[in-house]
C-alpha cells in the first residue's frame, strides 16, 4: 500500500469533515446564550451552555482518545460527530419543552464534536512523515475557518428555517447543526478508509499493548520518559486559556465603551482570521524552522497582543483590533506547534492517550480561566485580565524554549 497515496487521502478526507463538523458546532454559538437566558429566565446562567459545552468537550477528547486507541480514528470521530448531533438535538428538545437541563445535557454532548474536531488533526499526522507533518496537521486546522466564518452567518438561516418549522426561532441553528453533524460522521465512515491509526499501528514494530494498561498511566509514563512532551501539553493548554479568557470578556469591554454589535462582530471576525487562516504557513514554518522557535514565537505573540488589549480603552480603538487579532495568530502558532511536538515525540503505543489527555486539558484550563475571566474584570477590570493572561503567554514561551532544549539533548 502507497502510504503516501493514503495519507494525501487522509488529508482531504478530514479537511471536508472539519468544515461541515465546524459548522455544525459553530451555528449555535450565536444564539446558544440567548436560549439559555430565555429558558432559565435569568441573565446570569445564560453563560452555562457554553460553560457545559466546554466541560463535554474535555470529557468526550478523553473517551474518544481511548475508543480510537482501540477501534482507529474512523469509528471515534464518527462517535464524536453523532454525539454532537445527538446535543444538537436535544438542544432543539430543550427549546420546545423549555427545559434547561435538557439544554445542559445537549450542550455537553455538543461538546463532543469540538473533541472530535480536534482529534482530527492529530488524525492527519498519523502517517505523515515528520519533515511535512506540521503541514498535514495545519491544513486540518486551517479547515476550521470554513465552518468558523459560514457557522455564525447561517443563524438568520437557522432562524427562518425554525419559523416554517414550528419550533422557537433561537433552536433552528441547532436544527441545521444537527444535520451538518450527521453529514460529517457519514462522510469519515465512508471516506476515512483504510484508518490512518490502525494503519500505522500495523506497520509498528512494537505494538500497542505493550504500552501501560491505562489510559492516565499511558500518559504518565510518556511525559516521565519524553519531557518535551509534558512541556508542549503545558505550552498547549497555557496558550488556549490565555487566548479564551481575553477573547470572550473583550465585547463586554467594548460594549462599555459604547461600541456597536457590528464593530464586536468585526474585532472577533479578525480574532477568528488570525486563529485558523494562516495555520498552513504555520505549518509549513514548523517544518522549516522547528516546531520549538515557532512555539516560543506564538508565546510571545501572545504577549504583544495582550499588551495591546491591556492598554485599549473601553470601545472600539486599534488597540482592541490588533490586539485580537494577534491573540488569535499567537494561538495557532503555539497550537499547531505544540500538536506537533506531540505527535513528533508521543511513541505510537500511547499516541491517542497522550492526544486525549493533552486536548482534554486543553479545555478544563480554558474553562477555569473563562470562570476567572468574569470575576476578574468585575472585581478589577479588563487590563488586569489581560494582565493575568500575560502570566499564561509567559509560560508559553518557557514551555516553548523547554522543548527545545530536550530535543537538543
Amino acid at each position: 500500500m502507497d502510504v503516501a497515496t493514503v495519507q494525501a487521502h487522509t488529508v482531504r478526507t478530514l479537511v471536508v469533515s472539519q468544515a461541515v463538523g465546524a459548522v455544525g458546532v459553530t451555528i449555535g454559538v450565536a444564539t446558544a446564550s440567548l436560549l439559555a437566558r430565555d429558558i432559565s429566565g435569568s441573565e446570569s446562567m445564560a453563560g452555562l451552555a457554553q460553560t457545559f459545552q466546554v466541560l463535554g468537550t474535555a470529557v468526550a477528547a478523553f473517551l474518544l482518545a481511548r475508543l480510537m486507541r482501540a477501534r482507529g480514528r474512523r469509528v471515534g470521530l464518527v462517535t464524536g460527530y453523532l454525539l454532537g448531533a445527538a446535543g444538537a438535538v436535544l438542544a432543539v428538545v430543550a427549546g420546545v419543552v423549555d427545559s434547561m437541563l435538557v439544554l445542559l445535557v445537549g450542550a455537553a454532548l455538543l461538546g463532543a464534536t469540538t473533541a472530535a474536531n480536534s482529534g482530527s488533526r492529530y488524525a492527519a499526522t498519523d502517517l505523515a512523515p515528520e519533515e511535512s507533518r506540521a503541514r498535514a496537521l495545519s491544513v486540518v486546522v486551517w479547515a476550521t475557518t470554513v465552518g468558523a466564518v459560514a457557522g455564525p452567518n447561517l443563524t438568520g438561516v437557522g432562524a427562518s428555517f425554525a419559523r416554517a418549522a414550528g419550533i422557537p426561532e433561537l433552536t433552528g441553528g441547532f436544527a441545521i447543526g444537527a444535520v451538518a453533524l450527521v453529514v460529517a460522521a457519514g462522510w469519515i465512515a465512508v471516506r476515512l478508509r483504510p484508518d490512518p491509526l490502525l494503519l500505522a499501528q500495523a506497520a509498528a514494530p512494537v505494538a500497542p499493548g505493550d504500552a501501560p494498561s491505562r489510559s492516565w498511566s499511558r500518559f504518565t509514563a510518556t511525559v516521565r520518559e519524553v519531557p518535551a512532551v509534558g512541556a508542549a501539553v503545558v505550552a498547549m493548554a497555557c496558550a488556549h486559556a490565555a487566548m479564551v479568557t481575553v477573547m470572550i470578556m473583550t465585547p463586554l469591554h467594548m460594549e462599555h465603551g459604547g461600541a456597536h454589535l457590528e464593530v464586536i462582530g468585526l474585532v472577533i471576525s479578525l480574532h477568528v482570521l488570525g486563529m485558523f487562516a494562516f495555520s498552513p504557513l504555520v505549518g509549513v514554518a514548523a517544518d522549516r524552522w522547528g516546531r520549538s522557535p515557532v512555539l516560543v514565537a506564538g508565546g510571545v505573540t501572545l504577549l504583544v497582543s495582550l499588551g495591546l488589549c491591556g492598554s485599549a480603552p473601553e470601545g472600539s480603538s486599534w488597540q482592541i483590533f490588533a490586539g485580537l487579532f494577534l491573540l488569535g495568530l499567537g494561538w495557532s502558532l503555539a497550537t499547531v506547534a505544540a500538536s506537533t511536538v506531540i505527535a513528533d515525540r508521543t511513541p505510537l503505543a500511547a499516541r491517542t492517550d497522550v492526544q486525549g489527555t493533552s486536548d482534554m486539558a486543553m479545555s478544563l484550563t480554558a474553562a477555569g480561566g473563562g470562570a476567572l475571566a468574569g470575576l476578574i474584570v468585575q472585581g478589577f477590570g479588563y487590563p488586569v485580565l489581560a494582565a493575568f493572561a500575560a502570566l499564561l503567554g509567559l509560560a508559553v514561551v518557557v514551555a516553548g524554549a523547554a522543548t527545545g532544549r530536550q530535543v537538543r539533548e
